[in-house]
């Protein structure tokens, strides 16, 4: 019974390749596994030191896009407010004149030089003008039909009448269709 417990057992360290019994080695060979261990640690702290470095480098990395996106979106506004500001000064100028001495004419004429000055405001910030004529063909997403109208000279499918503008924002991207009727 005494051969049996001295037999390595399956499972054993000793059966196992990649456990070393240092005990068994040589001097020399326990100073390179020790060496060994001591390159292997450096190593393991290097790659801690740098993985905690790109860390630190993403985070700050996600702070600085969530600042710039700040100071965008703050710019954006801030150019548009301007652009917008002189068109707000012209209103306080139409809304204090004296209107005794103005004819109807004369306001509606302003009316129409601020509305045409706050047009070039937006645009030059990318808004477009969907006014579509009489006649032009009726384009979905671009155009939203509020009714049919029957009208001569206005092919099926073509715009009667426009009831409200619509606006664009770029080529692509629309703001608000123009609301129109179409000829059956």
């Amino acid at each position: 019974m005494a051969e049996e417990q001295s037999k390595p057992r399956p499972g054993d360290e000793q059966d196992d390749p990649r456990v070393w019994d240092v005990s068994d080695a040589d001097a020399g060979d326990t100073s390179s596994v020790e060496d060994r261990v001591a390159q292997l640690l450096a190593e393991l702290e290097d790659a801690k030191g740098r993985t905690l470095r790109i860390m630190a480098d993403y985070n700050n990395y996600q702070r600085r896009a969530l600042q710039n996106e700040r100071l965008a979106r703050s710019d954006g506004t801030a150019d548009v407010v301007k652009s917008v500001v002189g068109v707000i000064d012209h209103f306080d100028i139409a809304l204090n004149a004296d209107l005794s001495k103005a004819t109807p004419e004369q306001i509606v004429d302003g009316v129409k030089v601020i509305r045409e000055e706050l047009l070039k405001a937006l645009a030059q910030h990318g808004v477009g003008l969907i006014n579509p004529a009489r006649g032009e063909l009726f384009q979905p997403g671009r155009h939203e039909a509020v009714m049919q109208m029957s009208a001569e000279g206005v092919d099926s499918g073509h715009i009667v009448q426009t009831f409200q503008a619509g606006y664009t924002l770029g080529a692509d991207r629309v703001l608000r269709p123009a609301k129109v009727a179409v000829a059956p």
